[in-house]
Formats: C-alpha cells, sequence, structure tokens
C-alpha cells in the first residue's frame, strides 16, 4: 500500500484516544491540536527507524523466580524494569500515596510436564499460556514457552513489552485503589489497555532505557498486537476485554492523555462509548457476502447516510477506469472528473472473505466482510468530498475518507433504519475488522490515488471519531 512519505521524516525518536470532544494537549505550557498536521501521532512526529530493544544497554538486574535465563526471560524482564521506572516517576503525580513495584516476578514454560510446572497464584501453571497480574500476592507472572514468544514472532518484541505493560497496569489500579471487586472486569481490562498506551508514550518519547519504538510500523503493531487479543465472540461469558475497536480505543486514550484519562474509564464510560454498536451476534454470523446486488443495497444507504446533489455512478465491471489524471486502486476506483466508483466484485469480495485459522490464535489481521465493505464505503466518501470542494489528493483527503467512513459505520449500526435506505446493517464484529484493516495496509484511509498516511494510530483515530463524532467532525478535524 502506497503511504505519503513526510517531508522532513524524522529518523530518530523524540523526547485507544481523544475522546470525541478532544483534540489537543499541552507541550511546554501550550495547547497543540493533535489533528494540525496529518503526519504527527497525537501530537508525536511520525518517525520510521528500529523499534524494539535498544543496542549497548545493559540488562535489567530483575530476576524472576522459576526463569531459565533464556533471551524471552530478559526480554520480560527488561520490560518490567522500565515499566517500573515509569510508574515511578508518574504514580505520585496522579494518585494518592506512594509506589512500590509489585512483590513478584514469575516465570513458567507452558511446555513443561506437570511434575515441573509452578504455582501462580494459587493455580498450576502446567500448560497455562498466559501472563498476568495477582492480586492475592502483588506479583507478575508470564509463559515464556508459548505466549511471549508467538507475540514477539507475530508482532515484534514490543507487543511482549505492551502485554507486560497491560499487566503492570493492574497492579497501577490495585495500588491507586481505582477499582474495586465490584467493578465489571471490563472496567479493568480497558484501564490496563489505556495504562499500557500511556507506557507507550514514553518509550515513543524516547524516556525508555531497554526499549524504542517508531510511530508507523512499529506502534502499528503494538495495536494490531492489541486487535488480536480481542474478545473475538462478544457472547462467550468470557469475553472480558472488549472488542478490538474498544481496546485499540482505550490505549490510545492513554497514548494520547497520559495516565489521568485512564482513571476516566469505568462502566458509564464505555456503555457512552459503544452507544448503539453491536455487542452481540444474535445467533447469526453477521457476514454479507460481498456481491453486487449488495453492494446496490449498500450504496442506496450511504446515498441516505451521506446525501450529496450529485450522486456517483457505479460500475461493478472492474477497478480499472479511463479517467483523465485518475489512478486505478484495486479493488475499488474513484474517478473523480466522471464520478464514478468502479469495483472488481471478485478482488473485492476475496478481500472480505473470513479466513481466521482456529491453529492461530493470534491472527495479523482479522478478516471478514466489512474488510471489503468499509473501502467500497472509502471510495463514496471521495465523492462526498468531491461534493464539498475538497481535495482529494493528499494526507488529509485519506484520513477525511476514513472518518466519514467511520460515520456510515456508526449509522450502519442505528436499527429501524428505512427500507429506501438498503438491506445492510453493521454487525457485531464488523468495527473489528475494519479497525484491522486500517493498521495493515489502510486502503480505507486512502486519498483518490490509494495513498495513506503511515500511521495506523492516525487512520484509526480518523474512523473512529467518524463513528463516535459524526460528519461534523470529520469535517473540521481534517478541514
Amino acid at each position: 500500500m502506497p503511504t505519503f512519505t513526510p517531508t522532513a521524516l524524522v529518523t530518530t525518536l523524540l523526547s485507544v484516544l481523544v475522546l470525541v470532544g478532544g483534540c489537543t494537549r499541552f507541550e511546554d505550557g501550550r495547547a497543540v491540536s493533535i489533528y494540525d498536521d496529518p503526519f504527527k501521532v497525537a501530537g508525536l512526529p511520525t518517525t520510521s527507524g528500529p523499534s524494539g530493544p535498544r543496542d549497548d544497554v545493559a540488562d535489567s538486574t530483575l530476576t524472576a523466580t522459576n526463569g531459565d535465563g533464556s533471551a524471552v526471560d530478559t526480554l520480560a524482564l527488561n520490560a518490567v524494569d522500565d515499566i517500573q521506572t515509569y510508574w515511578r516517576g508518574e504514580f505520585g503525580k496522579e494518585f494518592q500515596g506512594e509506589f512500590k513495584p509489585v512483590d513478584k516476578l514469575l516465570s513458567w514454560s507452558a511446555k513443561s510436564p506437570r511434575s515441573d510446572a509452578v504455582e501462580f497464584c494459587k493455580e498450576s501453571t502446567y500448560h497455562l499460556v498466559n501472563a498476568a497480574f495477582c492480586r492475592l500476592d502483588n506479583s507478575i507472572g508470564w509463559d515464556r514457552s508459548v505466549l511471549l514468544p508467538t507475540m514477539a514472532e507475530t508482532f515484534g518484541k514490543m507487543a511482549v513489552v505492551m502485554v507486560l505493560a497491560h499487566e503492570y497496569g493492574h497492579a497501577v489500579q490495585t495500588m491507586a485503589k481505582i477499582v474495586g471487586a465490584k467493578d465489571p472486569v471490563i472496567v479493568k481490562e480497558q484501564q490496563a489497555d489505556c495504562f499500557a498506551g500511556a507506557f507507550m508514550r514514553h518509550v515513543a518519547e524516547g524516556k525508555a532505557r531497554h526499549f524504542t519504538i517508531n510511530t508507523s510500523d512499529g506502534l502499528n503493531s503494538v495495536l494490531a498486537a492489541t486487535v488480536a487479543i480481542r474478545d473475538s465472540d462478544p457472547d462467550d461469558p468470557d469475553s472480558v476485554h472488549g472488542s478490538a475497536f474498544e481496546r485499540v480505543t482505550a490505549v490510545q486514550v492513554g497514548f494520547t492523555d497520559g495516565p489521568r484519562a485512564c482513571k476516566g474509564i469505568d462502566i458509564d464510560e464505555i456503555n457512552q462509548r459503544r452507544g448503539n454498536l453491536p455487542t452481540s451476534f444474535d445467533g447469526e454470523s453477521g457476514e454479507y457476502q460481498i456481491t453486487e446486488d449488495n453492494l446496490v443495497e449498500l450504496s442506496k444507504a450511504l446515498a441516505a447516510i451521506l446525501p450529496i446533489p450529485e450522486k456517483p455512478t457505479y460500475d461493478y465491471n472492474g477497478a480499472n477506469i479511463e479517467c483523465r489524471n485518475g489512478v486505478t486502486t484495486e479493488p475499488v476506483s474513484y474517478c473523480a472528473v466522471k464520478n464514478v466508483i468502479a469495483t472488481d466484485i471478485p478482488e473485492l469480495a476475496q478481500r472480505g472473505t473470513a479466513n481466521a485459522d482456529p491453529d492461530d490464535p493470534l491472527p495479523v489481521k482479522v478478516t471478514g466482510d466489512y474488510n471489503g465493505y468499509v473501502v467500497f464505503i472509502s471510495r463514496y466518501t471521495l465523492a462526498v468530498q468531491r461534493s464539498h470542494k475538497q481535495q482529494l489528493v493528499g494526507p488529509k483527503a485519506g484520513l477525511r475518507a476514513a472518518c466519514l467512513s467511520g460515520v456510515v459505520t456508526g449509522k450502519l449500526a442505528q436499527t429501524g433504519r428505512p427500507v429506501t435506505e438498503g438491506d445492510i446493517k453493521l454487525a457485531a464484529g464488523d468495527l473489528d475488522e475494519a479497525v484491522s484493516g486500517l493498521l495493515t495496509d489502510g486502503l480505507a484511509a486512502s486519498d483518490v490515488e490509494g495513498k495513506t498516511v503511515p500511521s495506523g494510530f492516525a487512520r484509526v483515530d480518523a474512523f473512529r471519531a467518524g463513528v463516535l463524532g459524526g460528519q461534523n467532525t470529520c469535517m473540521a478535524r481534517y478541514s
């Protein structure tokens, strides 16, 4: 997928979400809009360069009970060391009391025979593929043989750091006494996601001793890991973490606004964010096969949700289109001169095919119909921008496309829509598919030439602004 390159690309690091109403942060005592520059990530420059452990830095002196001295354990201990250093400096700014590091770190191998399994939080670690905080003894433990290596191999070593930052977030909320036994588990989990996002900003600012992360593909991978460990089945009683849309939102809240914003995540805030968005499959898969008939139905919804004086025409015979100054963007192209949306239906259907592998619990990309439909929607939003006489080439055009696609997505979730708006409706899981696509290739956040900004964070943030804020938000933020 082509990406825009900032004129002065920063190659070294410099020192989940603003909720819909917020769009500024303070730097050096002055308010700075995080949307002024589409190449910035919540106020930070979009950076390339390394992501992961720093070279030539001495390993932490922390130790883990039952550790084996492996590279995975070393990675985990260095992560905990940096996370503790961060909270040692931040805890007193936001919470009452004094920060105290967790009492114990424990490492185990989920591959070990039962006879070699140790106990963590009063449970056996035999075949336990997990990482967790134990409130009973104020400890953090991890599986060094399956979970952490799989996270590192699939999403990079910073995904391991993210996992442990989440678990340490539970330690912080317990220490700060901001949650109790009566608080829903999902509140505790999304607060922990948020605290992890706050720590990741600390790393992105170049302040962590052992790690560095760039704000393009490095941060994209960390967010993709968050998507992978979402609650994939909202109807499962054990689904207590939230959807990918919710979890990424929580991470971005922390990354953008820091620990103080994380304290604001409670069940009322989560329910307000959810609004009318579907949270159950209701016995259905929620998958709509991508066909010409269904695209026609979707075009009716688009015309009703984002009406424009001059509706585009549709060509379903392929994405190649003769267009003066136009560019083919498989599998869907938009020609502004002719105001035509051209679609390669088989290719779009392939993009929207759900191909989840039961043997792959941590997919790099969440697949499904909405991965295709949201791209089709985004090309219609270019016609909307054309009607507003907005520039269709450049990063703001792409982010507007993502934002307006979010507007449509939010409206598709509403029940009781008139028959004239078509029969396509949003299902549980569709938002996760859209978020995953925005992180991996960003096609739904691309301009008329198919170019997108390198920050998946910015692409998802734009989409979410549309889902939660509406069309006026999109036009104001990316004017």
